[in-house]
């Protein structure tokens, strides 16, 4: 009876020393994070509102050049960036399994042996020289002492902390390989990018050539108009100058050239050698039109706005977790096992036999202000987190309505400059015959080859802006990825 009233006692002590740690950790404190804000315009400035998005589109479909495709399939294995980020994800996959067992229970196994002398006028030397083992044995001197078990320890999760920490690790993961979609999206973008700029380069190569042979025909010509006395020495050198000024140019494009081809090189992770294309139809590449959908399909193809999204998930997680701290935590340890100073009493149950359990609550009493700093820092790292998804969409609109934009005014600007073309390439053929026939003086020759010369290079230039704006809203919508 006495037994059982102090069993009653020492419950209810403890069920009230719980309740006193909790009412001490009820005083959490509490900061309000705003919502984010992920509201679009219903569509982009000056188009219609339709669903149809090329960014569904697969980069194998949405690039037709075979040699291009080539390279980026090259790149998307050995791009050193890709790589070194596809290590970054398997190591935020560990991480989800670390956290996962955290909040499972330890289990191991225990093995021992030990040997104690102990003084004989100590209490326990005293009692083991006076106390035998049994009637016909006596304590062994040194004693030894032999165990064997299983032990297991447990946090009981009961505020979620550990939990939470599981979900938040798996969304960093998530926002991992976002990161590494959204890389694989820009991967694509430069490898086009640089290889249209290939062509290009080849084709205002190919011009200078061209017009270099016009105009050593027009320096041959000069010179004879200049031993005829129709035309001074300051006609020759003008000449002689432009010649110069196209071969310099010329110079400068076969380096522009090789930089270019090594940069395509390095993004497919190999050393510098000839990149193949075919650059000879550059002008007539179609530009096709690309269909934008609405804005509200960023948010799921966008791999940096879902990335940000992720990532302001786990941060909402990390907030739950730095409050948990304020919390007791509650942990249970338990034991079984054999245990003798002889190896051949092991077996001899059940004095042999050892078993333990365990309950602890902890909760923080004294040191709260690192707790209270962490669950500050939590909230502001949450409400940064509000801030990059919110300029995350932001962004992605404003690059497509400007590859919107861009696109419109160099198809415009494109269709200008063939008309410049025509009547400058006409114009020069005029101004050689107007001058061969003493109608015309030399300089309206020299200028009209020179104009005729920046014409076609900058229809080419053109060209090349037109098929990179395509690529860029390609990827501005999100495309490149899938």
């Amino acid at each position: 009876m006495n037994n059982l009233k102090s069993k009653n006692q020492t419950f209810k002590a403890f069920l009230i020393g719980f309740l006193s740690l909790l009412t001490i950790s009820s005083c959490v404190p509490t900061k309000a994070v705003r919502n984010e804000n992920k509201t679009v315009p219903e569509q982009y400035q000056n188009q219609k509102v339709d669903t149809t998005n090329t960014s569904t589109l697969q980069w194998k479909e949405f690039f037709v050049d075979q040699n291009l495709v080539a390279l980026i399939d090259t790149a998307l294995v050995n791009n050193q960036e890709l790589n070194i980020m596809l290590q970054k994800i398997n190591v935020a996959q560990n991480e989800v399994k670390t956290r996962t067992g955290e909040y499972l229970p330890f289990v191991g196994l225990f093995a021992g042996a030990e040997v104690e002398k102990v003084g004989e006028f100590t209490r326990n030397g005293a009692v083991e020289k006076n106390l035998p083992i049994r009637e016909e044995e006596e304590f062994p001197e040194p004693l030894t002492n032999f165990q064997v078990g299983i032990s297991a320890s447990w946090e009981l999760d009961i505020w979620k902390k550990l939990r939470n920490g599981k979900k938040a690790s798996v969304l960093e993961y998530l926002a991992s390989i976002e990161g590494k979609n959204f890389m694989k999206t820009q991967l694509i973008s430069e490898i086009a990018s640089a290889y249209y700029e290939l062509m290009a380069l080849d084709n205002q190569l190919l011009i200078i050539e061209q017009n270099l042979e016009i105009q050593q025909q027009a320096l041959s010509m000069i010179k004879l108009q200049k031993e005829a006395a129709r035309v001074t020495e300051l006609a020759v050198k003008r000449f002689e100058a432009e010649v110069f000024k196209n071969k310099s140019n010329k110079c400068l494009i076969e380096q522009q050239i090789v930089e270019t081809e090594n940069t395509i090189n390095f993004l497919i992770g190999r050393f510098p050698q000839p990149v193949l294309r075919s650059s000879s139809n550059f002008i007539d590449i179609p530009v096709s039109i690309l269909q934008t959908g609405v804005p509200s399909q960023l948010l799921e193809n966008r791999p940096d706005i879902r990335r940000a999204e992720y990532e302001l998930a786990a941060a909402k997680l990390n907030v739950n977790i730095a409050k948990a701290n304020f919390y007791p935590s509650i942990g249970v340890n338990a034991g079984v096992g054999l245990e003798a100073f002889n190896p051949k009493f092991l077996t001899s149950t059940p004095e042999s036999l050892l078993y333990s359990l365990v309950g602890d609550v902890v909760s923080p009493l004294i040191n709260r202000n690192a707790i209270k700093s962490a669950y500050t820092t939590a909230n502001n790292m949450q409400l940064e987190a509000v801030f990059e998804y919110e300029k995350a969409i932001l962004n992605a609109y404003i690059e497509v309505a400007n590859q919107l934009s861009d696109a419109k005014n160099l198809n415009e600007s494109y269709l200008l400059k063939q008309e410049q073309v025509k009547a400058l390439n006409a114009s020069t053929e005029l101004s050689i015959r107007l001058f061969k026939s003493a109608r015309a003086e030399y300089t309206e020759v020299l200028l009209t080859q020179r104009e005729a010369l920046d014409s076609q290079i900058e229809i080419i230039e053109t060209k090349r802006d037109q098929l990179l704006a395509n690529v860029k809203l390609y990827q501005a919508l999100g495309g490149g990825w899938n």
